[in-house]
């Protein structure tokens, strides 16, 4: 593997990250609005779309026809699903939950 080789991988996880940031950010950001909005099924449909759309179109950009590279990239695309996970989900831990909504309570 020439170094052009490994920077191009290296490229492609990275982009494979944004956009599997810019996918499960998305669904996050569309679950947490899209539910009280008077047309959630909108909300949901477009934003299932769009987000579709831009990872594929992506996939097919980063890929240039290397299945290598398209690899590469969906592995930053798993990644970027545990990151986003793990960054927006809440406790697991009942404690935390009642001390933060206690605190929450208390600043209103």
């Amino acid at each position: 593997m020439t170094m052009t080789e490994a920077l191009m991988l290296a490229l492609a996880w990275v982009a494979g990250g944004a956009l599997g940031g810019i996918f499960f950010g998305g669904l996050w950001w569309t679950i947490r609005h899209g539910a009280s909005s008077p047309r959630p099924a909108l909300w949901f449909l477009l934003s299932g779309l769009l987000r579709m759309g831009i990872a594929l179109g992506g996939f097919y950009v980063v890929s240039a026809g290397h299945w290598q590279r398209l690899l590469t990239c969906l592995l930053g695309f798993v990644m970027a699903r545990l990151a986003v996970t793990r960054l927006t989900r809440r406790s697991a831990d009942p404690r935390i939950d009642s001390e933060t909504e206690r605190a929450r309570a208390a600043q209103s």
